[in-house]
């Protein structure tokens, strides 16, 4: 990875001084974090990736893969390495909506006899709120985290109660036990910006992480960065500009998985119920920003778009019954998407914005 922003770039042209300032900020933050978290967790490169990814746009995320990948610890590091406030809800199937958001209670004045009520903030009230298991809660406790995730507040007794900035829900679940568990509705599936898959470690990451966890560790630490500079990072990254035809090429994927709408390649028709919505596109655009700036560049390319596709589409990408017999996945249904999908050679071309490059 390139850790140190280009001065000038042919397409680009030559970045002012204090737009090489800002995207140096953004890059140093996340390679500080990053080596923070590889004294704790070792490997899950491209998982880190997006989980970061996600932090600096903002995005919500949920993490898939079998018990004892350390997703847990890695979100709780993470949160120990930014110095935000951190909770950790345990989904079970006895959770309550007022579990999670808090509830009324009734409080009494000893001196005059009067009585109020006063709402009991819930452990969603945190910077970063680790969702455990998300899916071994029913539907009505999921739902319980709608709101929170979109309009970053909790309605109780019909007053609003605003969440702490920034906000991040974090979810965990296991893809192969099956049992007594409640998948997410498509509404709040559509609420995270990544679905992150964390995969097996290879053996020589296996060898390090038994090592490591069988000898003594006394680990200390470095805290990174305070919620006033992750919004101040989230900020220069929304400033990203992103030329037409990339956007266009976004959306040509988005649209592309939509059955029954326009022209869409024949391999959606046979596996895909139905596809993604426009909230797919917007974060395809914002994560290809930050993935840009992580890389020490000052435009969006179309490559950036390609290279988050798949943590933004899988989980908005539904398979229909063909698919399951066949045993094709989202993630196949992506890749055969991006290769079908063409791109503007003479657009592509036209990323020639140049001078001062960031929005103001």
């Amino acid at each position: 990875m390139t850790t140190e922003p280009e001065t000038r770039d042919p397409v680009a042209g030559e970045a002012a001084a204090d737009d090489v300032a800002v995207v140096q900020k953004l890059v140093g933050a996340y390679e500080q974090i990053r080596a923070q978290l590889h004294r704790v967790i070792v490997g899950q490169d491209a998982v880190l990736e997006e989980l970061l990814i996600a932090l600096f746009c903002s995005g919500h995320c949920i993490l898939e893969g079998v018990p004892g990948l350390a997703k847990t610890l890695l979100i709780s590091t993470l949160a120990r390495l930014l110095s935000l406030s951190f909770a950790r809800i345990q989904f079970t199937p006895d959770l309550m909506p007022s579990d999670i958001t808090g509830t009324e209670v009734i409080e009494e004045d000893r001196g005059t006899g009067t009585r109020s009520l006063r709402f009991v903030k819930g452990p969603v009230f945190a910077n970063v709120v680790l969702a455990d298991e998300i899916n071994r809660t029913p539907p009505k406790t999921q739902a319980a985290l709608l709101e929170a995730m979109q309009e970053n507040q909790v309605t109780a007794a019909g007053f609003p109660h605003k969440l702490p900035k920034p906000f991040f829900v974090l979810a965990t679940q296991n893809p192969i036990e099956q049992e007594g568990t409640y998948p997410l509705p498509e509404a709040q599936l559509d609420r995270f910006m990544f679905k992150v898959l964390v995969d097996y470690p290879s053996e020589a990451e296996e060898f390090e992480i038994v090592r490591m966890t069988t000898a003594p560790q006394e680990l200390a630490l470095q805290r990174t960065l305070n919620a006033r500079e992750i919004l101040d990072l989230q900020e220069i990254v929304r400033r990203v500009p992103c030329a037409d035809h990339v956007i266009r090429y976004a959306m040509r994927l988005t649209r592309s998985t939509r059955v029954e709408k326009g022209t869409v390649p024949k391999f959606i028709t046979d596996y895909v119920s139905w596809g993604a919505g426009p909230r797919a596109s917007q974060n395809l655009v914002l994560a290809a920003k930050a993935r840009a700036l992580l890389r020490g560049r000052y435009y969006v390319s179309v490559e950036d778009i390609r290279a988050v596709a798949h943590p933004v589409l899988r989980h908005r990408v539904l398979t229909n019954f063909n698919a399951e017999a066949e045993g094709v996945r989202s993630d196949e249904i992506i890749t055969r998407l991006i290769e079908a999908t063409p791109v503007d050679a003479a657009a592509e071309m036209d990323e020639a914005m140049a001078g001062r490059v960031f929005k103001r």
